[in-house]
């Protein structure tokens, strides 16, 4: 009896790891392209092609770079990055969290969705920060743990 129980066990724990990893693939293969995503791991190559077998043409080094998902192929994502960049991704290295990146020139964080209000930080291009909430224009973003509001105009990703 003893047995059984360790075998249902271990099926229904492998059956919820299933089940957990196919949401987010199957959440995603349902978004109507080009739909906003961000890099969900350290380290994540970008492919000529939507497999393996294809050779990576970028190594992207950076968590929650916001990228933009343009064709939906089975597990692959071709996506473009802030410069342009096109290229295949697994679904896997993607996540649903909205980030955005400074485009150009330093930004100023502000307190409240204002060019009056008071100003907490400065920002440079490329910083990337995660999306809160945008409205009016502002985005209200998170660097680190910093959160302010930053001009929708002042960066590319999930401001929309």
């Amino acid at each position: 009896m003893v047995g059984w129980n360790r075998v249902s066990s271990v099926a229904a724990a492998a059956l919820v790891a299933v089940c957990w990893a196919a949401t987010p693939v199957a959440a995603q293969s349902q978004k109507t392209v080009p739909y906003w995503a961000s890099i969900s791991q350290p380290e994540a190559r970008m492919r000529v092609g939507p497999n393996l077998d294809y050779p990576s043409n970028w190594i992207y080094r950076r968590r929650d770079l916001p990228v933009k998902v343009v064709q939906v192929l089975g597990n692959w994502r071709k996506i473009e990055d802030s410069s342009g960049t096109q290229g295949w991704m697994h679904v896997r290295l993607l996540s649903d969290t909205a980030t955005a990146i400074v485009r150009y020139g330093v930004t100023e964080m502000r307190e409240k969705p204002t060019a009056d209000s008071r100003l907490l930080y400065r920002v440079e291009p490329g910083v990337v920060g995660r999306i809160a909430e945008c409205t009016s224009g502002w985005c209200m973003i998170d660097v680190g743990g910093k959160r302010g509001y930053v001009p929708a105009e002042a960066l590319w990703g999930a401001v929309e």
